[in-house]
């Protein structure tokens, strides 16, 4: 399939001193002083300064791209460091957005950097899509995945748009508006949601840090190619990665004919959904505080305290007195028969959206006084036991 146009005209002549920054650019054919124009005159905006946002954002900024705008709302955290390489540990605890900043500056002063310190909602959003040439989804929940891919739609604006879970990760280019009948979008790829609870997120889950790099690296070379017209670009197309096997695959995404029209933004937190109905229901009037759990362990009939997280998060931390029993064992109803009827049971997890399925599942099979932990053990931490470990 041919490239598509250079999405960004060449900028102003570039300087003595770009020339001499960006020399290994302009001495390949295809890209030369041109396409570094094109890349000085470009308007990225990167959603997330995270695990996929940190090494695109300080590979397009060494690129020379001259304007990147950064959507994050969050700060950096400790456990970020294993793969938001962004951020450095004198980072703690600062808008992720200002450190994004900080390190861009030292890689490539010559980046316009744009801070959007909030979080993406509806209201507003297509608006700001319009002010760049392009978007790049590095968000890591499928709610705000639909949203940017929407926004994008009804801004015109190419997405370029990855995830990555444990050991493997994924990138595509989506356009509705591509020329040549080549558009697509995201929703050709994934008309609806997956199930609420059954794709955990990655701090539920976990990633190889170093994947991170593996697939921001191609969605920063996606991101270029369309600005430049380089190549065959990911259109049409989903790159999947497996690291454990060292394997790269891409697949075929073809337009949904029957696939429904975005004309408008809409309510993604229900479209995606944060735990089931089910659970839901389950949960409304069945969700203990760390507080009133910690005065129940402490009380004359003190509760069974069952732990529904995988054995490996067992191993880092757990509450005491808990016993440990997968949320997967109580759902099936292989783990029913050794459950007491004559006691409560509270079952948590680490932030209580697998606790409220097992709930759901334990008040479908008679144990109608079964509660759960509201925000899991990490609230317990937070609130109990500040020297609990984290993760």
């Amino acid at each position: 399939m041919p490239a598509l146009p250079p999405l960004v005209e060449p900028g102003v002549e570039l300087t003595r001193g770009e020339v001499a920054r960006y020399s290994r650019h302009l001495i390949i054919p295809d890209v030369g002083v041109t396409g570094q124009r094109r890349l000085k005159n470009a308007r990225i905006l990167v959603m997330g300064a995270g695990g996929l946002g940190s090494p695109t954002l300080l590979y397009l900024a060494a690129a020379g791209v001259g304007t990147i705008g950064i959507v994050d709302f969050d700060t950096v955290d400790e456990s970020n460091l294993q793969r938001q390489v962004i951020h450095g540990v004198a980072d703690l605890d600062r808008p992720k957005t200002r450190s994004a900043r900080d390190s861009i500056a030292e890689v490539n002063p010559h980046v316009d950097v744009v801070l959007h310190e909030q979080r993406l909602e509806p209201a507003g959003a297509v608006e700001l899509f319009a002010q760049y040439d392009l978007i790049i989804d590095g968000t890591d929940n499928f709610a705000t995945r639909y949203l940017c891919n929407d926004a994008a739609v009804l801004a015109g604006r190419p997405l370029v748009w990855g995830s990555i879970y444990r050991f493997g990760g994924q990138a595509s280019v989506f356009w509705e508006a591509a020329p040549d009948g080549r558009g697509l979008n995201l929703r050709d790829l994934y008309p609806q949601a997956p199930p609420p609870g059954s794709v955990p997120s990655c701090a539920e889950g976990g990633v190889l840090g170093v994947l991170c790099a593996s697939i921001g690296s191609i969605m920063a070379t996606e991101a270029i190619k369309l600005v430049c017209g380089l190549g065959e670009p990911l259109l049409g197309r989903l790159m999947i990665y497996d690291a454990l096997t060292m394997n790269y695959r891409t697949v075929r995404v073809e337009k949904d004919p029957a696939g429904a029209q975005i004309t408008a933004l809409i309510d993604y937190d229900e479209f995606c959904g944060v735990v089931s109905d089910d659970a839901a229901r389950a949960a409304d009037g069945a969700t203990w505080t760390p507080a009133e759990l910690a005065d129940a362990l402490d009380g004359e009939d003190p509760p069974v305290v069952i732990d529904v997280r995988e054995p490996v998060e067992w191993e880092i931390t757990t509450i005491g007195g808990a016993v440990l029993i997968p949320k997967d064992e109580i759902v099936s109803g292989r783990a029913l028969g050794d459950l007491p009827h004559d006691r409560r049971i509270v079952v948590y997890c680490k932030t209580g959206i697998r606790s409220a399925d097992a709930l759901a599942a334990l008040h479908r099979n008679g144990f109608d006084d079964a509660v759960h932990l509201g925000g899991g053990i990490a609230a317990w931490a937070s609130t109990v036991d500040p020297d609990m470990p984290v993760y």
